[in-house]
């Protein structure tokens, strides 16, 4: 599905690569997090894959395609919603539509409707953003990137300004949504048992610049509960990223 072949990328303002040679690969329907130190460059990995930025060099492909050619190939949901206050929740979902075109207005209501109420929210399209839950907002936000169409979601540390009993009930839904959708999912945080509790393959950036992701599978299947934290493998996983995320602020 995503593939870095090689890329560089130097901000102007730097006087070295932030992303030095990378090379990885997500497969179709994986569910993958990333994790790393902050300022290492992980949201720049996020960038240079919805063409924010452009490397200085190689490629990153989709589907095996350049995505220097593409235009509607991924979904990406930042760390705050970004709702517009002055737009029901309904409207804010509908805008990737809007941006793509090619939809009737009925169409659009439809497609809108439907997403609200598979993240729950059946009954507050009309509402104003103001009116939400952080974690109500944030669901609306993941609907609207659904609603790109797009196979590929980028997720950036989406749960990371909900407390944290929000945060774990939002964990369980994502993933709920997840196997219902069967997109594949690349995801940004800073928290290991987030990204253990997330994910089929956990990458992580043990250095900066980042040269490489150290590829790393978890060992348990879905569907997945809080239980599976508790095994003793899982348990170890946690540890040993915990102590490879230490080795690179130390």
């Amino acid at each position: 599905m995503l593939t870095f072949d090689n890329v560089c990328f130097q901000y102007d303002s730097e006087d070295f690569s932030i992303i030095d040679h990378l090379s990885f690969t997500v497969k179709q329907g994986e569910f993958v997090s990333v994790i790393g130190a902050s300022g290492c460059g992980k949201s720049t990995v996020f960038r240079l894959v919805n063409k924010l930025l452009t490397p200085s060099s190689g490629e990153i492909l989709v589907d095996g395609k350049n995505i220097q050619g593409l235009k509607s190939y991924c979904g990406y949901m930042p760390q705050h919603d970004l709702l517009f206050p002055w737009r029901t929740v309904k409207e804010n979902v509908k805008l990737p539509m809007e941006i793509v075109g090619g939809y009737t207005r009925a169409e659009m209501d439809e497609k809108a409707e439907h997403a609200l109420e598979s993240v729950g929210l059946k009954d507050w399209g009309n509402k104003a953003p103001r009116e939400l839950s952080g974690g109500m907002r944030q669901r609306a936000a993941f609907a609207r990137t659904v609603l790109t169409g797009s196979d590929l979601l980028l997720l950036d540390e989406p749960f990371s300004a909900l407390d944290y009993l929000t945060r774990l009930s939002m964990r369980e839904w994502l993933l709920e949504q997840w196997e219902r959708e069967q997109k594949t999912v690349l995801f940004i945080t800073h928290d290991v048992e987030e990204a253990v509790f997330l994910s089929s393959r956990i990458l992580v950036a043990e250095e900066s610049p980042i040269t490489y992701l150290k590829s790393i599978e978890v060992p348990a299947g879905y569907p997945r509960t809080r239980e599976e934290l508790k095994r003793p493998e899982i348990v170890e996983l946690k540890e040993q990223l915990i102590g490879m995320l230490r080795r690179k602020t130390a």
